[in-house]
């Protein structure tokens, strides 16, 4: 059983119309989103929910009103502003750090733990997914990344599954290293654009740290293919290798209309590329692995 995570230096960049596109064409292995901040992965696969569990992150302050004195030295104390005037504890500015149930004089304030999101185990057309929410204004999402990419090699196992792909967040933060830590390689999707090379660098210093290998794959290409040559010649002076280029092809955004990977929906430009991409890292990437 083998982990490619696919990422990008930012949102917006393809990242997970590619990873279901890739799910197709993989024939039923296990998918994770691990973008627990913002999941859109199951827009394309329609799970139907078979389990869901509740995520709990963290704690949270409660002040007890009837052995409350009302000294207001924790409103003194809480360096957050999380305790109102009326001795109401905002749980949105509230960061768990205790303070507050030290300091007061009655041990009036309960530390409780905190329900910050939901996970999920779902069937898809593409085969098993786990995948995830944090509710709005919720921390603690490299956590629930870490919680997700663990249930699905527990279900990788259950099912004898070669492959894991795993939709990971966007950029270079806490929850892009926690979806990407121990895997077998990643892929990083980009556009051709300065902005995009710039987060292609960023994305490929991050796996660097922690020696994963990487690939690169250069969404909507022909827009500028002088800079599609820059993010090619960087990638490789930085350790990548290149996967390929996706054209721009208007049927990519008919696919997503109708909530369907490429793939699936057409045998466009687009499709075609991306068909020869997975081609290219099944014979490549994958046998290296040993699980092609």
């Amino acid at each position: 059983m083998k982990e490619i995570v696919i990422i990008s230096g930012k949102g917006g960049t393809g990242k997970t119309s590619l990873t279901a596109a890739f799910a197709y064409l993989a024939q039923n292995e296990v998918l994770a989103d691990c973008d627990v901040d913002a999941p859109d992965l199951h827009i394309l696969a329609h799970p139907e929910i078979i389990q869901q569990e509740e995520f709990r992150g963290g704690i949270k302050a409660r002040i007890d009103a009837e052995e409350c004195s009302q000294c207001r030295a924790c409103i003194e104390a809480c360096r957050f502003g999380a305790i109102s005037d009326e001795l109401d504890v905002n749980r949105f500015a509230c960061e768990g750090c205790a303070v507050c149930s030290h300091v007061c004089p009655e041990s009036a304030i309960v530390l409780e733990e905190a329900v910050n999101g939901r996970w999920f185990i779902s069937e898809t057309r593409f085969g098993p997914m786990v995948h995830a929410s944090l509710f709005p204004g919720e921390e603690n999402s490299g956590r629930l990344v870490a919680l997700v990419r663990n249930q699905a090699k527990v279900l990788a196992r259950q099912r004898q599954s070669r492959l894991i792909l795993v939709d990971g967040a966007p950029g270079v933060g806490c929850s892009v290293i926690s979806s990407v830590t121990g895997a077998d390689h990643v892929v990083i999707v980009t556009e051709p654009t300065l902005s995009g090379l710039h987060d292609m660098k960023r994305a490929l210093k991050l796996l660097q740290g922690f020696r994963i290998p990487a690939s690169v794959i250069v969404n909507k290409a022909d827009i500028n293919s002088d800079v599609t040559g820059k993010i090619e010649k960087e990638a490789r002076h930085d350790g990548a290798s290149m996967l390929g280029r996706i054209p721009y092809d208007p049927e990519v955004i008919k696919a997503m209309v109708q909530r369907r990977s490429v793939v699936e929906q057409t045998n466009g430009p687009a499709s075609t590329s991306i068909r020869r991409i997975w081609e290219r890292l099944e014979a490549n990437e994958l046998s290296r692995m040993g699980c092609a």
